[in-house]
């Protein structure tokens, strides 16, 4: 056989991505390149490894069992180039972090330190919802994941790193009609989709407040949340932390509301039972060292 490393690399991501193009925009290549490589890579067997069906693409089960053991060649070649870099005294390598939506706010701030501290290490960061972080978190696709509800998983360890306060905002002429939370059961409300951590929260509070939403919209990221609310669309509970510039442009209002606002912790989580790289043990390191001093400095 006759592949290469950037093959299996290719390979293992539309793997997990099951789609070319989004396999295309994580390795910072074109459909075609991606495509021509799987093409070449599919000659060294003649099993399928992929079949099209309708406009997706599916992975055989003979395209599994060989993912499976690209995976581990992909992971033995890092772990050569990181014993090397081990014996010339440098920690190189790369982390992956799979974060929910609102996290995005948060993370790169807990990076910058330890990326200027090692310059070597190479950083990818995939926003998604809850659910899909859960998910990597569970098939070790990821080495950390950024969630403020700790899963009720096992064999995973969890590291606080700052609060997280959701608060009641609507627009000026929403919020004045709030006089208490009964009077949210008339109006209009935004949800984040099925799955979300903070609708979880949001349907928590009405739930214990016994309000049954009648006027409902649901949008799929805090960013077109928060749009929708700058909007007048109706009003949504959602995490202070994306929205300071439009809180001090006064183009959204907290609503004071009795049980608001409500704390969970950004948990940054990982499987207790991998065996770490270098640089994921480093990491670690850095954030139970650096953890309260980067909390105090930037938020």
């Amino acid at each position: 056989m006759n592949y290469t490393l950037h093959q299996l690399r290719i390979f293992s991501t539309v793997l997990k991505n099951r789609s070319i193009t989004l396999t295309a925009e994580e390795l910072n290549l074109t459909q075609p390149a991606v495509s021509i490589q799987l093409k070449k890579f599919q000659e060294q067997f003649k099993i399928p490894l992929t079949e099209t069906r309708g406009r997706g693409i599916h992975i055989t089960q003979f395209g599994e069992e060989i993912g499976k053991v690209c995976k581990s060649i992909l992971q033995e070649a890092e772990q050569l180039k990181q014993t090397s870099d081990n014996y010339l005294g440098l920690i190189t390598g790369s982390l992956h972090f799979s974060v929910v939506s609102t996290a995005k706010y948060v993370i790169p701030y807990f990076l910058s330190d330890f990326k200027s501290a090692y310059p070597d290490i190479e950083i990818k960061i995939n926003v998604t919802n809850k659910e899909t972080v859960l998910k990597s978190l569970t098939n070790n696709e990821d080495d950390f994941c950024m969630v403020s509800i700790l899963p009720d998983m096992p064999n995973t360890e969890s590291l606080s790193l700052i609060e997280n306060k959701l608060v009641l905002v609507g627009r000026q002429d929403l919020a004045d009609q709030v006089k208490s939370p009964q009077d949210l059961a008339r109006l209009p409300m935004i949800y984040r989709e099925q799955g979300s951590a903070t609708r979880l929260t949001m349907e928590k509070y009405l739930k214990i407040h016994g309000i049954q939403a009648s006027n409902k919209m649901e949008l799929v990221s805090n960013e077109a949340v928060k749009q929708a609310v700058k909007a007048g669309l109706g009003l949504s509970i959602m995490p202070m932390m994306g929205l300071k510039h439009e809180l001090a442009q006064e183009e959204i209002q907290i609503i004071q509301m009795p049980g608001l606002p409500l704390v969970t912790d950004w948990q940054l989580v990982y499987n207790k039972k991998n065996t770490y790289s270098p640089a994921a043990n480093a990491f670690i390191q850095h954030m139970n060292q650096n953890k309260k001093e980067i909390a105090n400095k930037y938020f």
